[in-house]
């Protein structure tokens, strides 16, 4: 793979990410921010993922939200949102992400979370808080 693959945007945002949840690479970034967004969207309504999706500030950042799986994407609008706990959450980034060693699923999930909250009004963040369990709630609202 190669570095231009990522626009300016897209680099910069993973460029966050990875600093902030000290990943060696920014496919590592790309990856585990994609595994957070589709986790983050299965805990959500149909009607406020998409909501989600449209309030990214640019559309670069919108389309990692969006799950770029033709299959996945379909049978998630198909289905009520998923009723998980953090634990499972947490297990689940940790189990599909592929963490590396050394890093944990709980600074991915909060790199992940503190950039993509740059990235959206205060409305959706709120929208978004109060689909999400009660530990990964006081997550995304602390930061």
């Amino acid at each position: 793979m190669t570095s231009e693959k990522f626009s300016d945007t897209e680099r910069a945002f993973l460029e966050k990410v990875m600093q902030k949840a000290s990943l060696p690479d920014i496919y590592d970034a790309r990856d585990l921010t994609t595994i957070v967004f589709r986790s983050m969207r299965d805990l959500m309504s149909t009607e406020a993922a998409d909501r989600t999706e449209a309030a990214f500030k640019d559309d670069e950042i919108a389309a990692l939200w969006k799950d770029d799986n033709p299959i996945v994407r379909m049978l998630s609008r198909l289905r009520p949102p998923l009723k998980i706990d953090t634990e499972t959450f947490l297990r689940r980034i940790k189990q599909e992400g592929g963490i590396p060693k050394g890093v944990s699923p709980e600074s991915v999930v909060i790199a992940v979370f503190s950039t993509a909250r740059e990235e959206l009004s205060e409305a959706q963040i709120k929208e978004i808080s109060s689909s999400l369990p009660d530990g990964l709630k006081v997550m995304w609202d602390q930061i």
